[in-house]
């Protein structure tokens, strides 16, 4: 049986790697996300093949922000797809909107708070205001929350303080950012590994490059599996 807790990052370059990737993965991975990136490369029609002909649960990560008539409307399209989570930036009015475009669906709104690629030295640069980078993502989340986010898009080093939120009970917390021990950190500089980030609280990990740059990807997102697997045991 699967564990939809592992999300697998299908950042590959077009449709039919994807579903390459997919095959090589079989029915241990259940749960897929497509971003950004892959959107000309026919990701909207992968997210498609792969929940209606293969039963997968798909996350689309497309970070949208917009006006919140704008915001709306795209949500409301990508809500005929029959897709799981969509992420938006986390700013209220962002939120707000993306929630009347969802509703009446079962797609979950997930807020990004603050990029897992960014650090205090990119938030300078952006002239974000000042602080420490985990209290800004805890901010965030907990007024994303306030908006009405099903959860938050967070890394696996703040996954615990927002779990502590009082407005954090019945909502998710998906973590990017996860690399299992000895892997490459690519652009990612908030990590930690996947038995971490689902000790700390995290309901979902997403893992993209260790798994698809893997000399057998299966074997890959299977050490991840058992690794998520035996700290759930430890912690009972």
């Amino acid at each position: 049986m699967s564990d939809d807790r592992l999300i697998v990052a299908l950042d590959v370059p077009n449709i039919v790697t994807g579903m390459d990737l997919a095959a090589q993965l079989g029915p241990s991975v259940s749960f897929y996300k497509i971003g950004l990136g892959m959107l000309t490369g026919g990701g909207l029609a992968l997210a498609n093949e792969l929940k209606q002909e293969h039963g997968k649960r798909i996350f689309l990560d497309m970070k949208l922000f917009d006006i919140g008539a704008t915001v709306e409307a795209a949500v409301r399209g990508i809500a005929q797809y029959d897709l799981d989570f969509l992420t938006v930036h986390g700013d209220p009015h962002v939120v707000k909107a993306a929630k009347e475009g969802a509703a009446g669906t079962n797609l979950k709104i997930l807020a990004v708070t603050i990029l897992t690629s960014l650090d205090r030295q990119d938030l300078d640069n952006s002239m974000i205001k000042t602080g420490d980078v985990q209290d800004l993502v805890v901010e965030r989340a907990g007024r994303a929350f306030d908006a009405g986010a099903d959860g938050v898009i967070a890394s696996p080093q703040e996954s615990a303080l927002i779990r502590a939120l009082p407005n954090s009970q019945g909502r998710l917390i998906v973590t990017p950012g996860v690399r299992p021990a000895g892997a490459d950190l690519g652009d990612q500089k908030r990590i930690t590994t996947p038995a971490d980030a689902i000790y700390n609280g995290s309901d979902h990990i997403v893992v993209g490059r260790p798994i698809w740059k893997a000399a057998n990807p299966k074997r890959a997102a299977q050490a991840i599996l058992d690794e998520i697997k035996d700290i759930s045991h430890n912690k009972r």
